[in-house]
């Protein structure tokens, strides 16, 4: 049986834990490193789970920390069962989650069950667990990868061709074949076996494909969300999100059971229906990627809470390894109103290490690690200025990307400054808690001005944000309970009658 500690199942509300919870993802190879080697591993991150709980995040999600020759970061899986040499070993995966749950912490782990590495066992010996062309001379179709170019490519050791959505070191599995869907099922119960609370499903969109191999469409639109310039040319019906998904994740849901699912869906909200019936919740990419202007934001927000605004099945996210850091996307004016903005909103909310520092990207890895560019998303977290590569590792070693200054300082010295943006998220996360249910915009007729944001929290918050680029004029509001810049107006006096640009405040109604 799992032990949890101090952790419960429910929510306060009765509800289900994940309900408003917020999530910290930690990417381990740039979280703490604990043996010299100069990348992170998983005794780094137990011993900087003070931290996080400090934070008063409900759980952390850990990107993939199995083995894997890292073509894609470690979403190259070679095997769903163990832990790469470079974290560490099962046994302290065993004491992380022990660690977790001693301080009141859940602990989930990202599977990849679209594609294994090219080098896991199956590969080579259950290669009818594969997705392979029914062509001995090529391709069947012009699909496209997600990173550009052909999604097919010709195995040398048998001449034969194979699908990867991702890139070739990815061989997309076949999750029509019923053995696929038990071992990747039987991967999930080894983890829950071991005490972790639930699972981030990745790329889940990409299950399931056309079963028989048709060519995608020219595109006749942009796509809603970013995709690669090859990949936008089509209109990828056929190359993803098959009708019959449901089969592949009522897989994984029985193999969960009533653990989290939060599923990565890279489709508009209005598309998640098939994957709603089986996840618990899903990231909300719309909002990622909408313009900081109030009125694309308004509309990202109010597509996921169209059929509930309680946003009990929405994960929001603003930031993660794979897209810029929030100062890069939405401009270091706005880092503390995006973070306003994503604390306050009802659901589940995703945080991305060194977002509660105002982390920015860095220069990356030179040579590269990652083809796509995401290095520069991926730079280790910034414990103590005063210390050798901000205390991520020992001042002998060399970090496997640079160790890069943040702009407000370390987690040490945000800690004693009470106007940080640390602080911010401390505060915001404490006071989510407290927020009425469901979410009420705010229009042109209840005083709010052009380029602002404001919301209603239930009948006693209300939350506005300035998303323009000059001073507007607040709504009314009563006592401010955290406004985005604590100095400017401390908790407990009146709202301000104007915000600045970048400016946002929680207060009573």
């Amino acid at each position: 049986m799992r032990e949890h500690g101090e952790v419960s199942d429910r929510a306060d509300s009765g509800g289900p834990w994940w309900r408003d919870a917020v999530v910290y993802q930690v990417y381990p190879r740039s979280f703490q490193d604990s043996d010299g080697d100069g990348e992170g591993d998983l005794r780094g991150i137990a011993a900087r789970l003070e931290h996080v709980r400090q934070l008063g995040a409900d759980a952390i999600w850990l990107s993939p920390v199995y083995p894997s020759p890292m073509a894609d970061g470690g979403y190259d899986v070679a095997d769903y069962e163990q832990v790469d040499p470079r974290f560490g070993t099962l046994a302290d995966a065993d004491a992380l989650i022990a660690a977790a749950h001693e301080r009141g912490l859940r602990l989930l782990m990202d599977v990849v069950p679209c594609h294994t590495s090219i080098e896991h066992p199956w590969f080579a010996e259950h290669p009818e667990r594969y997705v392979w062309s029914p062509r001995d001379d090529g391709p069947p179709n012009n699909w496209i990868a997600s990173f550009g170019g052909p999604a097919w490519s010709r195995d040398p050791r048998t001449g034969r061709w194979y699908l990867h959505s991702f890139y070739p070191e990815q061989p997309d599995l076949d999750w029509r074949r019923q053995d696929v869907r038990d071992a990747v099922a039987g991967a999930l119960r080894f983890w829950l076996a071991r005490g972790v609370d639930g699972f981030r499903l990745d790329a889940v969109d990409h299950l399931l494909k056309d079963s028989q191999l048709r060519d995608d469409p020219p595109a006749s639109a942009p796509p809603v969300l970013p995709e690669h310039a090859d990949a936008e040319r089509l209109e990828q019906i056929h190359s993803r999100n098959a009708p019959d998904i449901g089969g592949a994740l009522a897989a994984l849901r029985e193999a969960a059971g009533d653990t989290l699912l939060a599923g990565e869906v890279y489709l508009p909200w209005r598309q998640l229906a098939p994957y709603l019936a089986h996840v618990d919740c899903a990231f909300a990419f719309e909002l990622l990627h909408a313009p900081w202007e109030a009125a694309a934001i308004r509309a990202a927000i109010a597509a996921a809470l169209q059929d509930d605004s309680s946003g009990e099945q929405v994960a929001w996210v603003l930031s993660n390894h794979d897209f810029p850091r929030l100062p890069d996307r939405v401009g270091a004016r706005n880092a503390r109103a995006a973070a306003m903005l994503s604390l306050t909103l009802p659901g589940a909310v995703f945080v991305y290490q060194g977002d509660e520092l105002g982390m920015a990207d860095g220069p990356g890895g030179d040579p590269p690690h990652d083809r796509a560019g995401r290095d520069r998303h991926r730079h280790p977290m910034r414990w103590d200025d005063d210390l050798p590569h901000g205390d991520f590792t020992v001042s002998e070693a060399q970090p496997w990307l640079p160790a890069i200054a943040v702009a407000g300082g370390g987690v040490a010295q945000q800690r004693t400054d009470p106007d940080s943006i640390l602080h911010l998220y401390r505060d915001l996360i404490a006071l989510r808690r407290t927020l009425g249910a469901g979410l009420t915009f705010l229009g042109e007729d209840e005083g709010v001005a052009d380029g602002v944001l404001a919301y209603r929290r239930g009948d006693e918050h209300l939350v506005a944000l300035n998303l323009g680029d000059e001073p507007r004029p607040a709504p009314s509001a009563g006592r401010v309970l955290r406004r985005t810049h604590a100095a400017r107006t401390p908790a407990g006096l009146a709202a301000p009658v104007q915000l600045l640009p970048g400016e946002g405040f929680l207060a009573m109604i």
